[in-house]
């Protein structure tokens, strides 16, 4: 019976440790990282249908250093809208994809000038705001406006955290030519 007791004793203590030192370990981790994906369009232009953007998203956030490592890759065609029976065709859409990087140690917690929900949808809270130059590729090569101010922003609800993810090419770059000027929308998949 005593040989019971020390051996029930003994595999309390250990769990209890095991349990403290996984508690420690998440706590202190120095990394946060975020994942998803991007689901939006370009505005319509006269003339044009909007291009569609889907891809995936990462963001690696080191708290110790305050760097951020942003990465985005995304497929880029013209929409059907605007499109007939005939001209739907690879060369009608332009298909091409983007590769998207951004390093920086500019990260702003509970930013004020992350763009707001849209309308006549449920609001948001801007939790994480990251600036920088992103680097840009454009079907594996430099893409002609390789270099361009991003703002990236993670926000979220009152039941999720973390559930939005926008980005926005500052007006005058040439990324905000290609991609348009507005918020580019996605969805946080996973923060941990």
């Amino acid at each position: 019976m005593k040989n019971a007791r020390i051996w029930i004793t003994t595999i309390l203590l250990l769990t209890a440790t095991s349990l403290c030192l996984q508690a420690q370990e998440h706590q202190f981790s120095p990394h946060v990282h975020f994942s998803g994906i991007i689901n939006d369009f370009t505005p319509i232009t006269t003339g044009a249908s909007p291009w569609e953007l889907r891809g995936v998203w990462s963001l690696t956030l080191n708290d110790e250093s305050q760097i951020a490592k942003f990465s985005a890759t995304l497929t880029m065609e013209l929409s059907d809208f605007g499109q007939t029976v005939t001209t739907v065709n690879a060369v009608a859409r332009s298909q091409h994809t983007h590769r998207i990087t951004m390093t920086t140690d500019t990260v702003i917690y509970n930013p004020t000038d992350c763009p707001t929900a849209p309308p006549q949808t449920p609001p948001y809270t801007a939790r994480i705001e990251l600036t920088g130059t992103a680097n840009i590729e454009a079907n594996g090569s430099p893409a002609p406006f390789g270099s361009s101010p991003l703002q990236v922003c993670i926000a979220g609800g009152s039941n999720t955290e973390f559930s939005n993810v926008t980005l926005v090419f500052a007006g005058s770059s040439g990324a905000a030519g290609h991609f348009g000027p507005q918020a580019i929308h996605g969805v946080v998949r996973k923060a941990d």
